[in-house]
C-alpha cells in the first residue's frame, strides 16, 4: 500500500553513513542537490534547512561532540565529562572524524523521490567518500526508515512476519559486511522470537505485540529496529524498559541491515529499497504470507535449515 493513515503519499527517511568527507564538505554536496539553507547545530551538526522535502541532517555520529550531549550517550563514555566545553568537543570531534562516520539524515521523502538519493550517492562518490567495504574499521550502514501504511497490530505483525521470512535472502543480497556481522548493530531477530510471531495462532492485540517485542528484543540493535515505531505508539512502555535517548519516537520502521556501499559504483539507496519493497509485497500477500510463515516455522524446528533460501528464490524471481 503506498498511502499512509493520514491518506498521503508514503514517506521514508533514510540516513547514510561514510567517511572521507567532513561536515561541511558532505553539508555543501546536499545543498547542491536539494537547495535550502545551512546553519550550524553545533560544531560537528550541520542542517540543510528549508528544502522542499524539510530539513536534512549531516552531523558526526558521535553523540559525545555534540551540544547537549544525552545522558544516555554520556553513560557510554563514561571517561568524559558531561559538562564538556565546545574545544574540547571539536577537539574530540577532529579526533574521531575518519573512524567515526560522517552521516547524512534526510527528511521523510515521497516514494516516488527517493530515487535522487541516487545522484547524492554517486556525487558522494566522485568526491571521496568511502563506504563499508574501504575499511576493516568502516562497520558503516544505510539505514531506511519507511512510514507504515497503518499502524494497527494485524498491519505491523503482518511486516514482521514478512521480515522475518525474508531475512535470509535480505543478508545473502545485502552480502553484509563481516565488520558488521561481528558487531551488533543490525543482530537477527532470536529464534524463539521469530517462531512466536509465525505461529498461526499468534495474533495479540497492540498492547502485546510491543510487550512480546520488548520481552525478546530489548535493544535497538536489529535488523528491523521496532523501538523507534513502538515508541511513538506507547512511549511509556518502551521508556520503562529503555529509557533512551537514542530511541527517537516516529511512525516508521528502522531498517538497519544494509551496507552503504558507497565503493559499488552500481550501488545507491534505491537499490536496498528495491530490496525492502519486497517485504511490503509479502506483507500485501496474506495468502502467501501464511504459507510462508508455516514453511520457516517448519524449517527452524528442524536440526538444519533445509532449502529455506531455494524455497524463497523460487518466489522471489517469479
Amino acid at each position: 500500500m503506498t498511502t499512509a493513515e493520514t491518506g498521503k503519499p508514503r514517506r521514508v527517511g533514510v540516513e547514510i553513513e561514510f567517511a572521507g568527507l567532513d561536515v561541511p564538505a558532505a553539508a555543501d554536496l546536499v545543498h547542491d542537490h536539494f537547495g535550502g539553507r545551512i546553519s550550524r547545530a553545533d560544531l560537528h551538526r550541520l542542517i540543510i534547512e528549508e528544502t522542499e522535502f524539510g530539513a536534512f541532517v549531516v552531523e558526526l555520529d558521535a553523540q559525545v561532540v555534540h551540544k547537549g550531549t544525552d545522558d544516555d550517550a554520556a553513560a557510554k563514555t563514561p571517561l568524559l565529562p558531561k559538562d564538556m566545553d565546545a574545544a574540547a568537543r571539536d577537539a574530540l570531534g577532529k579526533a574521531v572524524t575518519g573512524i567515526v562516520p560522517v552521516e547524512i539524515v534526510t527528511p521523510p521523502l515521497p516514494w516516488s523521490e527517493l530515487g535522487r538519493l541516487a545522484d547524492v550517492t554517486e556525487a558522494l562518490r566522485q568526491a571521496g567518500a568511502k563506504g563499508t567495504h574501504e575499511s576493516l574499521l568502516y562497520a558503516f550502514g544505510l539505514h531506511l526508515n519507511p512510514e507504515l501504511p497503518a499502524t494497527d497490530a494485524d498491519t505491523i505483525l503482518r511486516h514482521l512476519r514478512a521480515f522475518v521470512i525474508l531475512a535470509d535472502w535480505l543478508r545473502e543480497r545485502v552480502a553484509v559486511d563481516l565488520t558488521r556481522q561481528l558487531l551488533p548493530h543490525a543482530d537477527p531477530f532470536p529464534k524463539d522470537y521469530v517462531l512466536k510471531i509465525l505461529d498461526s495462532g499468534y495474533a495479540p492485540d497492540l498492547d502485546g505485540l510491543i510487550s512480546d517485542y520488548l520481552d525478546h528484543n530489548p535493544t535497538r540493535n536489529r535488523e528491523l529496529d521496532m523501538l523507534p515505531l513502538f515508541r511513538h505508539l506507547d512511549e511509556a512502555a518502551v521508556t520503562a524498559r529503555l529509557d533512551s535517548a537514542l530511541i527517537k519516537a516516529r511512525p516508521t520502521f528502522h531498517y538497519r541491515l544494509p551496507d552503504c556501499a558507497l565503493g559499488d559504483p552500481d550501488w545507491s539507496p534505491v537499490v536496498e529499497w528495491d530490496r525492502w519493497v519486497r517485504v511490503e509485497e509479502l506483507a500485501a500477500d496474506p495468502d502467501r504470507l501464511a504459507c510462508f510463515a508455516a514453511a520457516l516455522s517448519d524449517n527452524l524446528r528442524r536440526p538444519a535449515a533445509e532449502r529455506w533460501l531455494d524455497e524463497l528464490r523460487d518466489w522471489l524471481t517469479s
